[in-house]
């Protein structure tokens, strides 16, 4: 399931043509529930890209740099080890 929140998101649709209206100051957030498949790989010369996808066939991509993605892993190992969650 995917869940899109969009603030202060107006956009004018003409001929097909999508144009932004109003202030830049649009926020949006999205989340990706009940993930399928998971995927890492290279993207670009510096970046690692994770790519989520539901049985729905909604996707999110995720772009980071090496530093983080060890990050991510380290978050991800200390769960292993303290949280309930991989028991």
């Amino acid at each position: 399931m995917l869940a899109l929140t969009l603030e202060d998101f107006m956009v004018e649709l003409n001929d097909g043509s999508i144009k932004n209206v109003g202030p830049k100051n649009k926020a949006a957030t999205a989340k990706l529930f009940d993930v399928e498949s998971v995927e890492a790989r290279e993207f670009g010369d510096k970046r690692v890209k994770l790519v989520f996808e539901d049985d729905d066939g909604n996707e999110i991509q995720i772009s980071l740099f090496p530093e983080d993605v060890q990050k991510l892993t380290d978050d991800v190992e200390a769960l292993e080890e303290d949280s309930p969650v991989f028991d």
